[in-house]
């Protein structure tokens, strides 16, 4: 199977996303694979170009992936930064500043005695080798695109973002992997419909399809308000401790 830099460079962002946990790491490696989706959509020439800038010939879909891409990571930040801080503490009493401070010490010494806990990352580890295994033979098995190095990209992308949603600890990690879902449906629709058997490559699916990535961006920051204003915290595993 022909694997270039682009299905190499979209395989490892989805794979940090799966992996770590940190939003600043996974909300950058979101909008690199956007970006790299972007440059492998340019360079398979699914839509003849219809741009030229600064001497490359480009279409309009890769600006609107592209675009795409920079509106969800920036709901996704915006939503991220304004959660994890703290808000709103004048309107608490005495007993509850004591109970957060208590809070945030207990937390303080669990990074400090434990910043790195190697268990947290096993699961998804191996749940990221056994996609790999699935999106390389899958491929070979039942070809959809109209290349092996697209099924291998859309398989990749459908596999780590169910995957992140399987193993996810809070809302927004949720919401990457429903991104990177609807991403994969979207590379694969350009890739099938701009076969020349097909019918083509019509503009309105794809700005629905854009319009859903933003959708779903506002809905996960929807729901981090409300689950943030309910319980402070974005942890889903707060939900059954209440």
């Amino acid at each position: 199977m022909e694997i270039n830099w682009f299905t190499i460079a979209i395989g490892a962002t989805a794979a940090v996303v799966l992996l770590f946990r940190d939003w600043r790491l996974t909300f950058a490696a979101l909008l690199l694979n956007y970006l790299a989706q972007a440059l492998f959509l340019a360079q398979q020439r699914f839509v003849p170009p219809d741009l030229a800038i600064f001497g490359l010939e480009l279409s309009t879909l890769v600006f609107v992936k592209l675009i795409t891409g920079v509106a969800v990571t920036l709901i996704l930040g915006i939503t991220a930064l304004t959660f994890s801080r703290e808000y709103g503490l004048e309107n608490l009493d005495e007993f509850g500043l004591a109970e957060l401070r208590r809070a945030a010490r207990a937390a303080q010494r669990q990074r400090a005695s434990a910043p790195f806990q190697f268990s947290d990352y096993v699961v998804p580890f191996w749940a990221g080798v056994l996609a790999l295994m699935a999106s390389l033979a899958l491929p070979r098995i039942y070809p959809i695109g109209p290349s092996a190095a697209v099924d291998f990209a859309w398989y990749w992308l459908t596999l780590i973002g169910l995957l992140t949603i399987a193993t996810a600890t809070d809302l927004l990690k949720i919401g990457l992997g429903l991104l990177l879902c609807t991403s994969a449906i979207d590379l694969l629709y350009v890739a099938v419909v701009s076969a020349p058997e097909a019918s083509g490559l019509n503009v309105v699916p794809l700005v629905l399809l854009s319009l859903i990535n933003v959708l779903l961006a506002l809905a996960v920051a929807y729901l981090s308000g409300l689950l943030y204003g309910r319980l402070k915290t974005l942890e889903l595993s707060e939900l059954y401790r209440r």
